[in-house]
């Protein structure tokens, strides 16, 4: 318990060691390895989110935006959280990141607030192991299709899911203890989609015959 705590609070502390004119954090996608694999975005989204974030990340410090600003790209829908000090900025920072080349979408969580704390910061992050480690016990749930992003112990949902696992990974979310809220920014698709991606994401069994 100690380690994950540990890197957490590290992890915590090297965000606040970022430029005080626009820290930024991004949430990379993962390509390749296993990921690939389960991820329920095409290998061209996964690569398209990744530069999405960097390009966003890029406009966004262009704009010497005081506050701290947390991109999240996933399915080109992209999700804004943390804080900016006026409602000028949070309008200036979705604008830059709206014109940002493969973007669908955005979901504009900003703050009108002080930067939050680092102990804020270090909780959040061990919110989010916490329900991602709640996600993967839940026998029902695809865990790694679903990413999960926490902001002053606000808990974002991402993901290409269905109605069935939207509701029992917010249901599962909010019983994590000291999660204040649930915010859903699902791409919600049908059952016959999901089955669709498992069949196209199981690997083939090989040609039997005699030789």
């Amino acid at each position: 318990m100690m380690r994950p705590l540990a890197l957490a609070l590290a992890a915590a502390a090297a965000a606040t060691t970022l430029s005080a004119c626009a820290p930024l954090i991004v949430g990379g996608a993962m390509v390749g390895g296993s990921m690939m694999v389960i991820d329920r975005r095409t290998s061209g989204a996964q690569v398209e989110d990744e530069g999405i974030e960097l390009k966003a990340g890029n406009a966004v410090r262009e704009l010497a935006t005081l506050g701290h600003v947390s991109i999240t790209s996933y399915n080109r829908q992209v999700l804004l959280t943390g804080e900016v000090p006026t409602e000028d900025d949070r309008q200036r920072v979705e604008r830059a990141v709206r014109r940002v080349e493969n973007v669908r979408s955005v979901a504009n969580e900003l703050a009108v607030a002080g930067n939050s704390s680092l102990s804020s910061r270090s909780n959040d992050l061990i919110l989010t192991s916490k329900v991602k480690a709640t996600f993967v016990d839940a026998k029902d749930l695809q865990a790694p299709a679903i990413k999960v992003v926490t902001e002053r112990a606000t808990v974002y949902l991402m993901g290409r899911v269905t109605e069935r696992e939207a509701t029992r990974a917010s249901d599962l979310a909010r019983s994590v203890s000291g999660v204040q809220r649930v915010v859903r920014v699902f791409e919600v698709i049908s059952e016959a989609e999901l089955a669709n991606l498992q069949k196209a994401t199981q690997p083939s069994e090989p040609a039997s015959g005699n030789r």
